[in-house]
């Protein structure tokens, strides 16, 4: 049987908020259209969402245009900044990634721009543990509809999404699989689901899911 493990990115592997911050700061400091200067919590309250929407957020005043042009900018400093600078990754991952990887296929989709899941890959070496990842620069389509492909294009017969946000847990109810919470992460589940508090617990929770 063909079983996966998909994960959301930012807050559920890694933190990359401090340096999305300091690089998407330099680009608006280039910026003759905006004042704006953005911060952590600025950046918590747009994880989990697409660039879409966060530009919206970010730069309401702007026409659609504009702040979409800046988001775009931000984007590709963002991928050469943690190219170099790379993010804080939570406790344990790649020993989590490594025992999962021997019993289930792994899988990243985000709501992130192209480059960025391929950048954590590389920066750390992960790119052994995974088998296929979606985002939504890629496809321009909503998490549910990312995770749906995922798990059709890689035939899966069982699968589960693991996310730290209520966007996260509604797109895999969308998708049709079951969502574990990562309660490490950034945001909160508004019923109750199966959760983890670390890393560590979630090689027991997904055989639930999974065995």
């Amino acid at each position: 049987m063909n079983k996966g493990i998909i994960f959301d990115l930012d807050g559920t592997l890694w933190d990359s908020s401090e340096n999305v911050v300091k690089s998407w700061n330099e680009v608006l400091s280039r910026r003759s259209e905006t004042d704006r200067q953005i911060t952590m919590a600025d950046m918590h309250n747009y994880m989990g969402r697409t660039m879409k929407k966060i530009a919206e957020l970010m730069l309401p005043e702007l026409s659609e245009e504009v702040r979409e042009n800046i988001l775009r900018e931000c984007e590709r400093h963002e991928n050469d900044y943690l190219s170099s600078h790379g993010g804080v990754l939570f406790p344990d991952l790649e020993q989590t990634l490594a025992e999962l990887s021997q019993n289930y296929k792994l899988f990243i989709v985000s709501n992130c721009q192209v480059g960025y899941i391929e950048m954590f890959l590389k920066y750390y070496g992960f790119e052994k543990y995974f088998t296929d990842t979606e985002n939504y620069g890629n496809t321009g389509m909503e998490k549910g509809d990312n995770i749906r492909l995922v798990v059709d294009r890689n035939k899966l017969d069982k699968a589960v999404y693991i996310g730290d946000t209520q966007g996260d847990c509604d797109s895999a109810d969308y998708a049709g699989i079951p969502f574990i919470h990562a309660a490490y992460g950034f945001g909160t589940i508004n019923r109750e689901v199966p959760n983890v508090n670390s890393l560590q617990e979630i090689a027991e929770v997904v055989k639930t899911f999974l065995d």
